[in-house]
């Protein structure tokens, strides 16, 4: 079987049945053992395009590849960006541009896999349920080696990829990266009280104060999914995100539309948890819920209620979690905070193809530092879990 490789300049190129069948495979045979990505579903994907948050004028030009057989049928398909700058990505490369640039190199350009604005780990090379599965995926790294060498484009990067993807991209010669996420782990908890018991009397204690005192102000919280949620939700939201992101980033990565379109397309897959006061919604999150594990994403709030933002950005989801029978909490980037609210620290991975040998070469050198450092605070982090010690 001979293959030809595609680079897109927009998911409607390949098609939703084409992607989802590759992306997500569950969504055809409930029986697939391949876990559902809600983010790298057609229906996420294409929104940040039609809603023209990822796309060329914003730095996301799509270049999506897609894996084509002599038969004409799509038979593997990678999310890919070429990007204008490094904002969005939450794998932090601004010193190797600087640094590639001050020594006489062009690094803009860049050739990115990832989902825009997420920060995420799943896969990256989509195969389906294909028992060739890592025979196509070699098939589409080395598309993405052949795009960036054929256009002079400095770099490829794969962001928060899987494990085991991330393990075979070191295998194709990319370089490998480490970061730490903090997530929460379901260790079969029937309820809340559960989970607290497993903490120490102290951390146990903290948390139910705090969810005390997040309410005291007179707030109220719903929790929406599907049909429930209505376009005032959205509108109150994108308040509260546009407030928040003004405030972090200087400029908002989403549109208005991008909401609109994913709460139309994809509410099942969607936990909107709204906080009330007096009547009127003063802040929010959003989650996304796939087959095993609830992704926190936004969150914004436009009145100072102390302790809000941890009883619905982590206690709310893992109570949700927990009601679901989920395995797992992933509560976004960073927030060492997190720890003590039973968020225990995560490697997540990535990887980098740099054209340029001796770039190639100073940036392992780094990674060699910054790799073991991440290994070192994991470790540090996990000593100081808020989980009871077993006795000696």
């Amino acid at each position: 079987m001979t293959y030809s490789i595609n680079a897109c300049q927009s998911i409607h190129d390949i098609g939703q049945a084409a992607w989802d069948a590759c992306a997500n495979p569950k969504c055809l045979n409930p029986a697939s053992e391949v876990e559902y990505d809600p983010f790298l579903s057609f229906a996420f994907l294409s929104a940040l395009e039609d809603s023209e948050s990822a796309v060329a004028k914003t730095g996301w030009a799509p270049q999506h590849l897609s894996l084509v057989s002599e038969t004409g049928q799509i038979e593997a398909v990678a999310p890919m960006y070429l990007k204008g700058h490094s904002q969005g990505e939450y794998v932090f490369d601004f010193s190797w541009a600087d640094a590639f640039e001050r020594a006489g190199g062009r690094y803009y350009p860049k050739l990115l896999s990832a989902v825009p604005f997420t920060p995420v780990t799943g896969r990256r090379l989509l195969t389906g349920d294909s028992p060739e599965g890592e025979k196509r995926e070699a098939l589409l790294v080395s598309g993405m080696m052949q795009l960036a060498s054929s256009h002079d484009i400095s770099s490829v990067h794969v962001n928060f990829a899987a494990k085991p993807q991330w393990q075979r991209l070191g295998d194709a010669g990319f370089l490998q990266r480490t970061h730490n996420q903090f997530h929460w782990q379901n260790n079969g908890y029937a309820s809340f009280d559960d989970f607290l018991d497993d903490l120490s009397a102290k951390k146990r204690k903290n948390i139910r104060r705090e969810r005390r005192e997040a309410l005291a102000g007179g707030v109220t919280i719903e929790r929406l999914q599907g049909a429930a949620i209505e376009e005032r939700h959205w509108e109150a939201f994108y308040g509260f995100y546009m407030d928040t992101s003004s405030r972090k980033w200087g400029s908002p990565y989403l549109t208005r539309a991008f909401f609109t379109q994913i709460g139309a397309t994809m509410g099942d897959d969607i936990v909107l948890i709204m906080c009330q006061r007096e009547g009127r919604y003063i802040g929010g999150a959003i989650n996304f819920v796939g087959s095993d594990c609830l992704y926190g994403r936004n969150w914004g709030c436009v009145e100072e209620h102390r302790f809000l933002h941890f009883e619905v950005c982590y206690y709310q989801a893992i109570d949700f979690a927990i009601s679901r029978g989920l395995s797992r909490v992933e509560a976004g980037a960073q927030g060492q905070h997190k720890l003590a609210r039973g968020y225990l620290p995560t490697h997540t991975y990535s990887a980098h193809w740099l054209a340029n040998e001796s770039f190639r070469d100073a940036v392992a050198n780094f990674l060699t530092d910054e790799n073991r450092y991440i290994d070192e605070e994991i470790d540090f982090l996990q000593e100081h879990s808020p989980f009871k010690q077993p006795e000696s």
